[in-house]
């Protein structure tokens, strides 16, 4: 797509139901009405920092490890920062965790880094805690959605 936006998701998705997470948030990313942005998914591990240089803006997804953000996502910030620190500054992000507690230490952590970065939230981190329902799915699909249209229309 000459011209278009780029949106990258970065999300760990060790189980099927994580991997669903994943599916919503492309799906409603990927919605027919948007047409100006190209959407790409990289887990953790594989991402790099040239991604997230090529990125107009960023949706991180993690799972809670021991009240943290998994250990993926914080290889990938290990490995992103010092490239990027200088490169990305304002970048729009938003990011959802699927947390066996409450989120709150994973959702400071991913602050915390982001801060660092200088990025931009552009929404509140959404923690989808308790058994998994799939509600969580259409909060994904929705975040997706949103971020895509929102980055189509030059609003982030």
């Amino acid at each position: 797509m000459p011209n278009s936006k780029h949106l990258l998701i970065v999300a760990h998705n060790p189980s099927p139901n994580t991997q669903k997470l994943v599916d919503a948030t492309l799906r409603g990313a990927s919605h027919a009405d948007i047409s100006g942005v190209e959407v790409k998914h990289i887990a953790p591990l594989q991402a790099n920092a040239d991604d997230v240089l090529w990125a107009d803006a960023i949706i991180l997804g993690t799972t809670e490890n021991f009240g943290y953000m998994s250990g993926a996502l914080k290889d990938f910030f290990d490995r992103i920062y010092y490239p990027c620190l200088e490169h990305t500054e304002a970048l729009p992000f938003a990011a959802y965790i699927r947390a066996g507690l409450d989120g709150t230490g994973t959702r400071i952590a991913i602050g915390k880094i982001t801060t660092g970065l200088k990025w931009k939230t552009v929404q509140e981190t959404i923690i989808l805690h308790g058994d998994y329902q799939p509600g969580f799915e259409a909060q994904c699909e929705e975040l997706g959605m949103l971020m895509a249209a929102s980055l189509e229309a030059g609003i982030i």
